[in-house]
């Protein structure tokens, strides 16, 4: 499969910012994807941002269809145990309906308190409820009627009303770092979506571990393999450097203070360093020649072929992310289809 380039419109902003004026800019963001030859498009999902503001990832990926037609459309990755799994087949299906059947379906745990209290769940829950409504959505994508009883729901002969365009259903990309993670990606995703905060060493091994949880189940390696990064490209390192620095760190602060950095089985809490040290082997970001350095370096050791790419962050111009997406599809991709 050849290299996929993907724009993560992640739709937060600060919260003095007038956030429908900035919705205008991404509706323009999302032209600009289509007619530079990108090829999908990301909405992540969290609630109760604060600081932050924030956009709702269906709705806002149902308009975004109109601007881009030819696009996929990436749920990635919509917090699965926070909710049912009628409600998500039919929401998720609506919208593969309305792409014509280019919806890619993300999903994942999740990690925040504040998100579990609130939709009446816990962290302990979690996995459990993720298979259980992972396990009922693609029964009511691919069967006319469908009966199981789960810790939270329980459907009795209930049907999917918007079954998907694609067959039998979208691909599921499950996202997550843990060990257990990339099990159940194995067992019951399309694929695995690897994450955007782990360095290349760190992926290495998990990417050893995936193929051998295929193995145990059967199942070949993927022909589509993501990987979400962050990303911006400038005409030098140094200009790439000093416009996204804060804006990057501005996202990682906030990360950090919801605790992603520290939800790792090890414990290590890397999101809270420096932005050279966070960077290293981990972020994309430089002239053309280091990003597109960076891709092959990736691609050659661990073999993904579709970068979902955050190009802007909290307190960045939209107009920046733009001028970077340009200079990217102009100077980046080129280079990187000669390089592999």
């Amino acid at each position: 499969m050849a290299m996929q380039y993907g724009i993560m419109m992640r739709g937060q902003f600060p919260k003095e910012d007038n956030v429908a004026h900035h919705f205008q800019q991404m509706l323009e963001q999302a032209r600009l994807a289509e007619k530079l030859g990108f090829h999908s498009i990301t909405k992540g999902s969290h609630y109760s941002t604060h600081p932050l503001q924030d956009l709702q990832q269906v709705p806002f990926l149902s308009r975004i269809a109109a601007e881009a037609p030819s696009l996929r459309l990436n749920t990635g990755v919509l917090l699965l145990p926070l909710h049912k799994p009628l409600d998500v087949a039919e929401q998720v299906g609506t919208l593969d309906i309305i792409t014509n059947g280019k919806v890619i379906f993300g999903c994942g745990v999740g990690y925040r308190d504040v998100e579990f209290e609130a939709f009446g769940t816990s962290k302990r829950a979690r996995a459990g409820r993720f298979e259980e409504n992972l396990t009922a959505i693609k029964r009511l994508w691919t069967e006319e009627t469908v009966t199981i009883k789960g810790s939270h729901f329980n459907l009795v002969d209930a049907a999917c009303s918007s079954k998907p365009v694609q067959d039998p259903h979208p691909p599921i990309w499950i996202g997550g770092s843990a060990d257990v993670v990339i099990d159940r990606a194995a067992r019951m995703g399309t694929c695995w979506y690897v994450g955007p905060n782990d360095r290349l060493d760190e992926i290495e091994p998990q990417v050893e571990t995936y193929k051998r949880a295929l193995d145990a189940h059967g199942k070949p390696f993927p022909a589509e393999f993501p990987l979400r990064r962050e990303v911006f490209v400038a005409p030098t390192r140094e200009e790439a450097f000093r416009l996204c620095k804060d804006p990057v760190m501005t996202k990682y602060a906030a990360y950090h203070a919801w605790g992603l950095g520290r939800s790792r089985p090890d414990n290590k809490d890397e999101l809270g360093q420096p932005f050279e040290e966070l960077m290293a082997d981990r972020f994309f970001i430089g002239s053309p020649d280091d990003v597109a350095e960076q891709i092959i370096k990736f691609n050659k050791r661990i073999g993904m072929n579709h970068i979902v790419m955050s190009m802007h962050w909290p307190g960045l111009e939209i107009a920046r992310s733009m001028e970077a997406m340009q200079l990217f599809a102009e100077e980046v991709m080129p280079r990187v289809a000669q390089g592999l």
